[in-house]
C-alpha cells in the first residue's frame, strides 16, 4: 500500500453563474510515501483559474503565487488528471483537516464535468495527529496548525515555506512518520465509496424548532423539582428562543417557581438533547418612598 498526502491552496473569487464566492483551487501539492513513510515521489502544480484573470493580494502574500504564475498554470482538469495518475493503485489519501474535501466538492460540482479527484481511502491527518499529541500528554483543545504540531513534536520546519502546497504536504509527512501507530491509524481510514461518507461530511447540524417533532421524546418536557423531587406543574406554553424551548413551572411543595429549558440538536447520527431547570428569583420590591427629584 502507498500513502498520498495532498495539500491545496485556494483563493476566494466571485463565481457569476452561482452569484457567490467560491474557493477555487489554484495549487496542488502532494507527496507519495512508502510503507516506511519515506517520500518516494512528489507532485507540484499551479492551476490556471477557470473563470478569473487575477488573484487576491491576500492569496499572493500567503502563498507567493502571483497573477502571472496563476495564468501560466495548467487547467484544473489537467491538474486533477495528473493527481489521479499520481495516486493510482492501492493508496490512502490524506489531507490536513477535511476542509480540503469541501473545496474539492465545490470545485468538482461547479468547474469540472467529466473528471473527479481519485480519493477512495481517506484519512483526516489533522484529526489523527491531534489524537496522537493528546496521547503524548499535550493538551489540544482546538484544531491545531501544521506549524504548531511541528513545534510540539520538535520537528524543524525553518527550511520550508508554509502555505505552499508541496511544502505543507512534506511537513505533514514528517508529522505522520513521527506519530505513526498502525493500530490507531487504521481506525482513521474511511471508505469514500460508501455514499454515507459524503452525506456525513456535508451534513450540517441544526436545532429542532418544531415542538411536535417526533424526534424529541415527550418525556423530555417533564420536569421534577430540583429541591424536593416532586413533579413540577407547567404554568405556561412552550416557546422557542435562542435554540431552546422554555416554559414556566412551579412546585406546590416548595412554593418555588422555575423555568424549564429543552434544546434538541440534530446531528447526522442522532438528536442531542439537553434539559435545564432554573429557579426564578423573585424581583426585589421597590421602596415606596422614592426621593423626589430636585427642582431646578
Amino acid at each position: 500500500m502507498e500513502y498520498i498526502i495532498l495539500d491545496m491552496e485556494w483563493d476566494s473569487a466571485y463565481f457569476v453563474p452561482e452569484k457567490r464566492f467560491i474557493n477555487q483551487i489554484l495549487q496542488i501539492g502532494a507527496v507519495k510515501l512508502n510503507d516506511a513513510f519515506d517520500i518516494v515521489d512528489t507532485l507540484d502544480l499551479t492551476i490556471h483559474s477557470s473563470f478569473s484573470k487575477r488573484v487576491s493580494k491576500r492569496f499572493t502574500n500567503l502563498t507567493g503565487i502571483t497573477k502571472e504564475m496563476m495564468l501560466s498554470g495548467v487547467s484544473l482538469k489537467q491538474a486533477v488528471e495528473a493527481f489521479n495518475d499520481f495516486a493510482k493503485g492501492d493508496t490512502v489519501v490524506m489531507t490536513w483537516s477535511d476542509s480540503d474535501l469541501y473545496a474539492i466538492l465545490d470545485n468538482e460540482r461547479m468547474l469540472l464535468k467529466d473528471v473527479h479527484f481519485r480519493i477512495e481511502k481517506y484519512v483526516d491527518l489533522q484529526k489523527y495527529i491531534q489524537n496522537e499529541l493528546r496521547l503524548k500528554g499535550h493538551e489540544i483543545t482546538s484544531q491545531i496548525s501544521l506549524s504548531a504540531a511541528a513545534e510540539l513534536l520538535d520537528i524543524k520546519i525553518d527550511d520550508f515555506e508554509l502555505h505552499t502546497a508541496k511544502d505543507d504536504s512534506t511537513i505533514s509527512a514528517l508529522l505522520l512518520k513521527k506519530c505513526y501507530n498502525k493500530e490507531r491509524f487504521c481506525t482513521y481510514i474511511k471508505d469514500t465509496s460508501n455514499p454515507e461518507f459524503y452525506k456525513r461530511l456535508t451534513f450540517k447540524s441544526y436545532y429542532i424548532k418544531d415542538f411536535e417533532s417526533p424526534e424529541i421524546p415527550r418525556e423530555t418536557f417533564y420536569f421534577v423539582c430540583p429541591l424536593c423531587g416532586g413533579e413540577l406543574k407547567q404554568r405556561s406554553k412552550w416557546s422557542f428562543h435562542n435554540h431552546s424551548f422554555s416554559a414556566n413551572f412551579d412546585c406546590k411543595n416548595c412554593d418555588k417557581k422555575f423555568i424549564g429549558r429543552v434544546s434538541a440538536r440534530k446531528t447526522f447520527d442522532s438528536v442531542k438533547l439537553r434539559k435545564k431547570i432554573l429557579e426564578k428569583k423573585p424581583r426585589e420590591e421597590k421602596d415606596d418612598l422614592q426621593p423626589l427629584p430636585e427642582k431646578v
